[in-house]
């Protein structure tokens, strides 16, 4: 870094206080950080095939694009499988660099294609909700996009967060087995009470099954291979042997309580309400896969644990329907454990989700909210009207509705909370921080500290209180006429940690919070009780009437099904489509008060911001394909002013100064020599505005490459000149300056 330029007040200020960095800067200009490479060696083999291609004819930058965004579409979608978000991602990823890159999310099977189909890689991506890696995927894109990061940067700390290196201790035990086993038990038996009828001896019993259950998948995902196809029978039977022994051992228990809730772990509820956001949205093929796929592997959990009550009782199906006579002995209205029984229960689903446990507060916060306006509007409905299908629906949409509109306002209340935080790390304050920012600064570090030492936060947030510290003290340092320090460097931890701060400051992800919200509220026990009732169908009703007339008085009997338990279909569409209608509303309702707010304040929205919103309204609408679209998509100004974008992925002004060279001489070709001058002015316009060429020439101005500087002035130029033929000379110097540039940079 040039010390001489740091001193002039370009970083900093002319009064002589030390300069720090100011809002619209990055840390990146002051600390020199090295040149970390990306190994490709690591990559399958069909990626490093597809890749030496692509970096053939495109260059090095392009290849690890691509690379980039489909391990992100791999991984956002394992570890969340919403289709329509990570789609709104990977476009935002193309729109920046300019990929010729589709893909098709399926919902297991992957597909990408690169150069209008010239390649094409296929992935299998079985489900497994990750909230934290999910969270942190796309923060990595959004750093990336933003111009925070480069590829190499992105694709580096995107394998470590693999490894597990970004994630607490904490995290790390309840991640994977043995330590996801205490998970089981503990959402069995809460689930047993707050949610399907049971008492404090079907808990107990739901429990030990949780277990059991647990412990299968456990050894069969041990096993690996094809083992793990049997992993829903298994444990659907074992758990129908577990309550089966205790029903037959024991006095009689609620065995739908204790099914259901040892098998709420098992159960695809929230997978059910995004196949239909994604039937809804638009994506029909994806959104009846889902819905079918859903719905089969429950059929195979219920027929499982029936299963294993043959095994171990003479009559099962008798057997069930006398259990149900010993469902719902508790009424929840009248006790004041409800809301702690149920935030125990949600902390589960938090664990099951792999939400870092330091952020619990913000996870029950929403599901509470969610759940509370759910169970109250449902029982207000029902005290005015009875139970209906209406009131079951009209609870559903606002208990859904509510927790979207409390994730996002959490997430904007934490986020403008963060940034003094992150301001401070970044040194971003430029020496001056207001007392309420300090006072905020020393509060998260404080409970950064706490969380590390107990083991439930990262030992990088730690790290990262000390090395604020260090750079706020070199900086001094430089700025400093009488210090010899002429840059600062970091240590290869450190810079891991700089990064994990860079990205670690990018916005909350929104769905990351809401999703085990969802899961709380979603009919996946619903699709369990229509399997289990076409396994042991309800016993008709009996009505016996007299005859008028008779002496003596005769006897007449009917049948009729039971409407309550056979509507079961009816009742799981009406919940399930309310939700996702919910999920809808909820976000309408925060779309609105955003773009009235838009309205009152001052100022143009920056693109930083529209791209935020265009991934909130991928959370329910799906992505365009049309070409014309996106061809009118690329002269809207979403990335206009983020002069730092190209610079972030490693392009330099030399690649913008070459591209500008290649529009200017496309729009060259009319034959019209009037209009000559004015198609000059058009392409260094659309340079400027749309190829970063004011950045080239900074760049090269500060010694990347002088050439490519003068190109681009020389460019701008030709349209002021009056004379017409010295415009016409001007702009063929600067087109023969950048293509002997390019030139040399592609040899």
């Amino acid at each position: 870094m040039d010390k001489a330029k740091y001193r002039r007040g370009e970083s900093g200020h002319s009064d002589g206080h030390p300069s720090y960095m100011s809002k619209s800067s990055h840390i990146r200009e002051v600390v020199s950080l090295t040149d970390r490479k990306f190994d490709v060696t690591t990559l399958p083999k069909d990626m490093q095939r597809v890749y030496s291609h692509l970096e053939e004819d495109y260059g090095e930058e392009y290849a690890l694009l691509f690379v980039f965004t489909m391990r992100t579409a791999i991984e956002l979608h394992r570890a969340w499988h919403m289709t329509l978000l990570t789609s709104k991602i990977l476009q935002q990823v193309k729109d920046r660099f300019k990929i010729r890159m589709t893909w098709n999310l399926g919902v297991i099977r992957l597909k990408f294609r690169v150069e209008d189909g010239g390649y094409e890689l296929h992935r299998k991506v079985p489900y497994d909700y990750d909230s934290e890696y999910q969270d942190i995927y796309m923060k990595i894109a959004v750093a990336l996009v933003e111009g925070h990061i480069n590829v190499h940067e992105a694709l580096i700390y995107q394998t470590e967060t693999k490894s597990g290196t970004h994630t607490a201790r904490s995290g790390l035990f309840l991640r994977d087995f043995p330590g996801r086993l205490i998970l089981y038990p503990m959402q069995a038996a809460t689930c047993a009470v707050i949610f399907f009828g049971g008492d404090w001896m079907d808990a107990a019993i739901a429990a030990v099954a949780g277990f059991v259950a647990g412990s299968v998948e456990y050894f069969l995902s041990t096993v690996g291979g094809e083992a793990k196809i049997l992993i829903d029978i298994a444990a659907g039977t074992a758990t129908g042997m577990v309550g089966g022994l205790f029903y037959r051992f024991h006095e009689p228990n609620c065995l739908s309580a204790i099914f259901l809730g040892t098998l709420y772990w098992f159960f695809y509820g929230t997978a059910f309400v995004i196949g239909l956001l994604e039937i809804i949205a638009g994506e029909l093929e994806t959104g009846v896969t889902r819905f079918i796929a859903v719905s089969v592997k429950t059929f195979v959990l219920c027929l499982g644990a029936s299963f294993g009550m043959l095994l171990v009782l003479k009559n099962p199906s008798a057997t069930w329907l006398e259990s149900s006579e010993s469902c719902g002995d508790i009424n929840l209205d009248t006790h004041w454990w409800r809301i702690p029984l149920y935030l125990a229960c949600s902390a589960s689903a938090l664990g099951q989700y792999r939400f870092p446990i330091i952020l619990y507060w913000r996870g029950l916060a929403v599901q509470l909210a969610a759940y509370e306006v759910q169970y109250q509007v449902q029982k207000y409905t029902n005290e005015i009207n009875g139970a209906e299908n209406l009131d079951a629906a009209a609870s559903n949409v606002t208990g859904a509705a509510t927790a979207v509109v409390v994730a996002i306002a959490l997430s904007y209340i934490v986020d403008k909370i963060r940034a003094f935080y992150y301001t401070k790390l970044l040194l971003r304050d430029s020496g001056e921080t207001s007392c309420f920012g300090n006072c905020t600064y020393k509060v998260i570090s404080n409970f950064v500290w706490l969380g590390s030492t107990l083991g439930i936060g990262k030992k990088e947030d730690l790290v990262k209180l000390q090395l604020e510290k260090k750079l706020r003290q070199q900086t001094k340092e430089l700025a400093d006429p009488q210090n010899p320090r002429t840059e600062i460097k970091l240590a290869p931890k450190e810079e891991s940690v700089l990064l994990d701060t860079i990205i670690g400051g990018q916005s909350l992800n929104i769905w990351a919070i809401l999703m085990p919200a969802v899961y709380q509220l979603v009919p996946g026990s619903m699709i369990a009780k229509l399997w289990f009732n076409s396994i042991y169908p309800p016993p008709l009703i009996e009505n016996t009437s007299e005859i008028e007339g008779t002496d003596p008085p005769l006897y007449y009997t009917t049948f009729e099904i039971d409407a309550a338990n056979e509507n079961i279909f009816s009742n799981l569409m009406i919940i399930s489509t309310s939700l996702a209608l919910g999920l809808i509303v909820g976000f309408a309702i925060a779309r609105t008060f955003a773009l009235i707010l838009y309205a009152i304040l001052p100022g143009r929205i920056s693109g930083k911001q529209k791209r935020a919103d265009d991934r909130l309204a991928g959370m329910y609408t799906a992505e365009d394909d049309d070409p014309q679209t996106d061809d009118e998509e690329e002269e809207n100004d979403m990335y206009d002013d983020e002069p730092d974008a190209l610079a972030g992925t490693g392009l330099s002004g030399v690649f913008a100064a070459a591209a500008a060279q290649r529009v200017l001489k496309s729009m060259r070709t009319t034959t019209d020599e009037e209009s000559q001058p004015v198609t000059a002015a058009t392409a260094a316009a659309k340079m400027v505005r749309n190829l970063r060429a004011k950045q080239a020439a900074r760049a090269a101005a500060e010694g990347e490459t002088t050439q490519a500087s003068s190109s681009v002035v020389l460019l701008s130029g030709a349209v002021d000149k009056e004379d017409e033929e010295e415009k016409e000379e001007t702009a063929d110097k600067a087109d023969s300056n950048v293509i002997s540039t390019y030139e040399k940079l592609s040899s």
